[in-house]
């Protein structure tokens, strides 16, 4: 499965933006889809995780209650609602696809190529 990540840009601390995660190439149901980020000099780390089915997610402690992860299986799209937004979430985020749910990002076979978020203080 090919991944294709877009949405990302620069907002003001306190902003919201809206990532997307294209899939193609492989049966989008079939897939369970995450979402990491990467910030400079740092490790890249997970961000939130959902299900085949949209019925299970899992955040990040550092994002929960600010960002929201969904799926549209119609339109074979992943989507991160990020909101209240500060300096610290500033990383290019990337997604990824596995055939099992999980948060280590040595789990996911299957990469997108990123997109940048920067939050200005």
């Amino acid at each position: 499965v090919q991944l294709q990540a877009s949405g990302g840009g620069l907002v003001q601390d306190g902003g919201s933006l809206r990532l997307s995660c294209a899939a193609s190439g492989g049966t989008f149901s079939d897939y369970a889809l995450g979402w990491f980020r990467q910030a400079p000099g740092k490790e890249r780390e997970f961000v939130a995780a959902i299900s085949r089915s949209g019925g299970s997610k899992y955040y990040a402690e550092y994002v929960m209650g600010r960002f929201t992860i969904l799926s549209d299986n119609a339109k074979n799209t992943m989507y991160l609602q990020m909101n209240s937004l500060k300096p610290e979430d500033t990383a290019v985020y990337y997604c990824a696809a596995d055939r099992r749910l999980n948060r280590g990002r040595y789990d996911y076979d299957y990469w997108g190529q990123g997109t940048l978020v920067t939050v200005s203080s």
